[in-house]
């Protein structure tokens, strides 16, 4: 293993081991809610599937840089390598529509109850598993052609011409199929980040509206204990920050990787970072809304 392999490896379990500990952290408390005396919210349900979407993409990424660091080109075969891309793909879809479902929500429910948007604040977890299964449907039709270009080593034409992909072979398509679930995807992104864009200026502005109140009617002291809803849109807010920081770089790497076709490793070591940095943070920030200091006058 040369040094380029040992960088890649240490960024690799840098951030797949805190990133498994905190999501899991994150799933098993939210699915236990009930256990602990607290019922479940919508937004809960959110951060269940936010963290199940952070995990798949976690062990995904670990079989590709598994296979890639020590050449495993073989190892998963056709319908590992099929599962592995087609999973890849659709967790990077469900991590952008339930980011963008989270700072949505969170969004309707600090509004002020004389705003409209309040009537589309979902009332029961229930009320989200719609909006989930449509993302599941969703991304895998845009992810379904990779089912039909994606070849393990062992099962691949060798006349045929293909490109090698780390740990598999992805067969050339025909440009219209490759312009459509483009274009899908696109205006996936486009649509979702837009809605992120919303719901972050509305959060915003209801987060300095609130301030000045507290302001106004309390002292600074009164003012550092937020109340739950508070931290939780600022947890949001930085989420959804992380996610837009790490999803621009990595598509600005990823176009200029493309473009100059150029595999320099110090480049590749900082897209294995970009992949792995959004799905291991985001739970921390997500746990970080749940400890806040005691409030000292809670007494009066």
């Amino acid at each position: 293993m040369n040094w380029n392999n040992i960088i890649h490896t240490i960024i690799f379990l840098s951030l797949t081991g805190p990133g498994i500990v905190g999501n899991m952290l994150i799933f098993i408390r939210h699915i236990y809610m009930p256990a602990l005396g607290t019922e479940k919210k919508p937004v809960d349900l959110i951060v269940i599937h936010l963290a199940f979407s952070n995990m798949i993409t976690i062990c995904t990424t670990g079989i590709k840089d598994i296979a890639t660091v020590f050449y495993f080109r073989n190892f998963l075969g056709d319908i590992g390598c099929k599962a592995v891309v087609f999973l890849a793909r659709m967790a990077r879809g469900l991590s952008i529509c339930t980011t963008c479902l989270l700072s949505v929500v969170q969004a309707i429910t600090i509004s002020p109850r004389t705003s409209l948007w309040t009537k589309l604040k979902p009332q029961t977890a229930c009320q989200i598993i719609p909006f989930i299964l449509v993302f599941w449907i969703f991304n895998g039709l845009i992810s379904s052609n990779l089912l039909s270009y994606i070849k393990g080593g062992s099962s691949l034409n060798r006349s045929v011409a293909a490109t090698f992909i780390g740990h598999c072979y992805m067969l050339q398509s025909r440009h219209t199929i490759k312009w459509i679930f483009l274009s899908l995807m696109t205006l996936r992104d486009v649509i979702f980040q837009s809605l992120m864009g919303w719901s972050s200026g509305s959060m915003a502005l209801n987060l300095y509206k609130h301030h000045k109140r507290v302001l106004y009617l309390y002292s600074s002291r009164f003012a550092n204990n937020s109340p739950p809803e508070i931290r939780a849109t600022w947890s949001v807010l930085i989420l959804m920050t992380c996610f837009l920081l790490f999803y621009w770089a990595d598509f600005i790497l990823s176009f200029y990787h493309g473009f100059t076709v150029t595999h320099e490793s110090i480049l590749l070591n900082i897209k294995v970072f970009l992949e792995l940095g959004y799905v291991s943070f985001s739970p921390y920030v997500l746990i970080s809304r749940y400890i806040h200091p005691p409030n000292v006058f809670h007494a009066h």
